[in-house]
């Protein structure tokens, strides 16, 4: 698990494919203190194996899954990635909690300074901005953002300066693509309320009407 607070940036030093995904070689921009061979790091929000970690270099094994649901493979050497480290239980949770799970990829549509702020317009595919939800959460390239508006197929989220100094958010326009998680809570949520055994009724099970009734709807 993650929180969505980037710890620091990352260069590929290198890629290849193997097994019909790819190996890529990163180095971190800060130290990888007590580093421990096959613990999770996420790349860009994606939770990723590392292995053969030496000072601050490491590699991955970039799964075809990962590759498919992700921008990872578009990565050229010299690309700057979001990395951040496993949460222990005794971290504060910063931002929200992440899986480092990719479900899809957003693309920005719009580009806009609001006073200090950045606000960025993504388009996502419907199926995914049914989980989004305005004022929750939602990562973006691993960052923990929270949502200023969403529509069906859309989303608005407003970028303080320090988050695009020290992630690679700020270097985003119009066109770019980032990797998405959403919140995983509201997929649990609507699978526990579409799922019924057979010959069960719906008595005592959580539905539209137990949530409304204990203030959660």
């Amino acid at each position: 698990m993650f929180t969505g607070i980037i710890q620091g940036l990352g260069t590929l030093v290198d890629k290849r494919s193997a097994g019909g995904g790819m190996i890529f070689v990163l180095e971190a921009d800060f130290e990888l203190t007590d580093p421990e061979e096959g613990e999770s790091i996420a790349v860009n929000g994606a939770c990723l194996t590392a292995r053969d970690i030496r000072g601050r270099r490491f590699g991955v094994d970039v799964s075809p899954e990962s590759l498919a649901r992700t921008g990872l493979g578009r990565l050229q050497s010299g690309s700057r990635v979001n990395l951040e480290r496993a949460l222990r239980l005794s971290d504060r949770l910063g931002g929200h909690l992440v899986s480092g799970h990719v479900d899809a990829q957003a693309r920005v549509e719009e580009r806009r300074s609001t006073g200090d702020f950045t606000l960025f317009t993504f388009a996502l595919d419907p199926g995914l901005t049914k989980y989004i939800i305005e004022k929750g959460s939602v990562a973006l390239d691993g960052v923990s953002l929270t949502v200023n508006s969403c529509e069906r197929g859309r989303f608005a989220v407003s970028i303080i300066p320090h988050t695009l100094q020290v992630t690679t958010l700020g270097r985003l326009k119009p066109g770019d693509q980032v990797n998405v998680e959403v919140d995983m809570i509201g997929k649990y949520v609507e699978k526990m309320l579409a799922e019924k055994p057979a010959g069960t009724a719906a008595t005592g099970r959580i539905n539209p009407g137990f949530l409304a009734e204990h203030g959660f709807l």
